[in-house]
């Protein structure tokens, strides 16, 4: 296929970051949020939220244009301000993170079904898994065929399941009531006590999670057909989602008591429409999330292969994931994050909540890789490199990239203790990859410093499984 043909236009891109960040995360948001907080705290997450996502999506944006050689972002960026090791956890952190996030849609998916069909349960039963083994295949073998036959199936799905969210906002709006928004506003009745810190703090996770994707045209920037579309897409669809997320939250305060859509099952979204609506409702609403999550899904198989890709391309991947097939398709990497995502999926048979356990690992995960890249960017805007001909941006790109390392470093912080050594779990195994590839290259493994980065890293992950083979941690 000829190299032209695998462009992406401003709004291919646009459609990646939109088909990346609206998955399964804003289906669950009504009941996460209710059984957290009213809409005062909710109103203060989302201000917490948007702005440090905001703070983050400007500095990919800024990155995109000072840095227009580095291609599949994410992990370029850390690599380049931090070192070898360091960029390959960040690259690691992300790709895994993703393989978990694309199980949480299995789960989903499984689990809205479970509603109609009692034989998958809450999307962690042997038929949920074995169907969603079959789906993981499907895509696999669809993506296999070129990377630009998935992206334009990508901007159709995007279009086709941002129509069933505008219904349900639409209908929510006409059925608003006032006296139950404000019954509500400061925490509603029925509801266990909680300080306003607690609650926010609650929120967190699923905010870092629903927002997943906002770096989606950076990590397909080789695919641009211009670089300065990578920057104006982040935006763009940063806005238009942060937009619906907030309304999708808030607007069920107006229509139902907090307790009830804390009760809720998931996907809540579906629960809230039925009961304003009735049965219908609920129906119209799972075809949109299943529309939603399989093209989210599309979207995220994309980047995770790309991400692997890539890190394979700059060594510090074993050399085989830089294999591509006849389509261009990064066919190696495709296969080994499969290979993940299957494995994750048979796993969630063993677990309590699957999918809230899925929504924060694959949050933990990516705050580490985030944290990376707003350190990168206030790097370079302190030492004021490529800032020569605009030197009056300097500050600005400054205070961004500040606040959102602050913002990221805050949200470890939230996710607490347990998931951070559940991190270490995965990162310490992981770190085989990255002495495999120095391996092939016949270069030193790690420096001082980073030997004290993996000590550290595989302290954590024994304590971690410690606390698994305990109970003191549970799935």
């Amino acid at each position: 296929m000829p190299q032209q043909a695998q462009k992406l236009s401003l709004f291919a891109l646009t459609a990646m970051v939109v088909g990346s960040m609206v998955g399964a995360g804003i289906f669950s948001l009504p009941r996460t949020f209710g059984a957290a907080t009213g809409p005062f705290g909710a109103i203060i997450a989302w201000c917490i939220a948007g702005g440090g996502m905001y703070m983050l999506a400007r500095v990919f944006q800024a990155l995109a244009e000072r840095k227009p050689d580095m291609d599949a972002g994410v992990y370029a960026y850390a690599r380049a301000g931090f070192g070898d090791y360091p960029g390959f956890l960040s690259a690691f952190g992300y790709w895994i993170g993703s393989c978990i996030g694309n199980v949480s849609y299995w789960v989903l998916i499984k689990s809205t079904l479970g509603a109609f069909f009692p034989i998958f349960g809450d999307g962690n039963t042997v038929a949920a898994i074995a169907v969603a083994s079959v789906g993981i295949w499907l895509f696999h073998f669809m993506i296999l065929r070129g990377v630009q036959q998935a992206a334009a199936i990508n901007m159709v799905v995007t279009i086709a399941k941002i129509v069933p969210i505008l219904v349900f906002i639409g209908i929510l709006i006409f059925a608003f009531k006032a006296d139950l928004f404000r019954a509500n506003f400061w925490g509603g009745e029925g509801m266990p006590a909680a300080s306003l810190f607690n609650q926010v703090r609650a929120t967190m996770l699923v905010t870092v999670f629903v927002f997943l994707g906002i770096e989606g045209a950076s990590v397909y920037s080789r695919y641009a057909k211009k670089r300065s579309d990578v920057g104006v897409a982040t935006i763009l669809g940063f806005l238009g989602v942060i937009s619906l997320m907030v309304l999708v939250t808030l607007l069920p305060y107006a229509v139902l008591e907090r307790a009830d859509i804390a009760g809720m099952r998931q996907p809540s979204m579906a629960a809230v429409l039925e009961a304003v609506v009735g049965p219908w409702g609920a129906v119209f609403v799972s075809v949109g999330l299943l529309i939603s999550v399989l093209g989210a899904y599309l979207a995220w198989s994309l980047i995770c292969a790309e991400v692997l890709f890539t890190a394979a391309k700059t060594q510090d991947m074993p050399k085989i994931f830089g294999a591509e097939n006849k389509n261009k398709t990064p066919a190696a990497a495709l296969w080994m994050t499969n290979i993940i995502v299957q494995l994750f999926v048979i796993s969630t048979y063993f677990s309590r909540d699957a999918f809230a356990l899925m929504l924060n690992l694959t949050s933990a995960m990516s705050l580490v890789p985030y944290l990376l890249v707003a350190g990168y960017g206030f790097l370079i805007a302190g030492r004021g490199e490529t800032y020569e001909a605009t030197p009056g941006i300097r500050n600005r790109d400054l205070v961004f990239s500040g606040v959102a390392a602050l913002y990221t470093a805050f949200m470890i912080f939230a996710g607490g203790l347990d998931l951070l050594l559940l991190s270490a779990v995965l990162y310490a195994p992981g770190t085989a990859l990255y002495v495999w590839a120095k391996r092939e290259q016949g270069r030193r493994v790690f420096t001082p410093i980073e030997w004290g980065v993996f000590i550290l890293t595989a302290i954590g992950a024994i304590v971690g499984l410690y606390g698994l083979a305990t109970g003191a941690i549970t799935l």
